[in-house]
């Protein structure tokens, strides 16, 4: 966790601190080394929430574009289960960024959970992914929102393992480290064939950090599945 409840107040990490978990309650200690991120372990039990990592410098990075009192917003349900998104926006948008492999079993379940929910993936984790990627793109036209998106695709997911992995019901964006692209792949629907978009990186943290009456997310996503 990079937060923590110290005397009420939520902080992150510092050598010498404890504090209160603002999921489940119970003890943490400020974990400061010099290899993982700094971060607030639990005293002598597991992580309350089992969809938990650690945290690598990416992953940290994403988070410090959006406001510090979104980040690590407890979630939990009906039956008690218990789990900390990684940002939620103003418009209830759960922006989840994943660096390291995920089971399809804890992916799909995290698809159910969140209402709203976005993935930022880190697209180069595994060397061959970006050229696999890159090679099976087929452009067919420019969608309507130039501003936030450039051009729509159409792609060949059996050749590509991580368009495979993360092809579902929600949208995911891929980092491939490209400093003004993300790569969007577009939630899938019965009987369509599989789209990615290319996107601007500034425009995508932009418009998650509005927080004005209009969910431009949710319009801009609307159109693009409507083409």
């Amino acid at each position: 966790m990079k937060f923590a409840l110290v005397d009420g107040q939520r902080m992150e990490a510092r050598s010498g601190l404890t504090g209160t978990c603002p999921g489940c309650q119970r003890d943490v200690i400020a974990k400061c080394g010099n290899v993982m991120v700094h971060h607030w372990a639990h005293l002598g039990q597991r992580v309350c929430d089992p969809w938990w990592e650690n945290e690598s410098e990416w992953h940290r990075n994403w988070k410090s574009n959006f406001p510090l009192d979104w980040q690590e917003i407890v979630h939990k349900a009906e039956d008690g289960e218990l789990h900390f998104a990684d940002v939620k926006t103003a418009h209830s948008w759960v922006l989840e960024f994943q660096n390291s492999p995920i089971d399809a079993t804890e992916r799909i379940s995290r698809n159910s959970f969140y209402p709203k929910l976005v993935w930022v993936v880190n697209g180069l984790r595994r060397g061959k992914d970006l050229a696999q990627f890159k090679k099976s793109l087929c452009e067919i036209g420019s969608p309507v929102l130039e501003a936030f998106y450039r051009r729509i695709f159409e792609i060949r997911s059996e050749k590509v393992a991580i368009v495979r992995e993360w092809s579902g019901p929600v949208p995911v964006f891929f980092d491939f480290g490209e400093e003004h692209v993300l790569w969007c792949l577009l939630p899938i629907e019965p009987g369509r064939n599989q789209f990615v978009v290319e996107c601007s990186r500034k425009n995508f943290i932009k418009i998650h950090n509005m927080n004005d009456e209009k969910d431009l997310f949710a319009k801009e996503m609307d159109v693009l599945l409507s083409l």
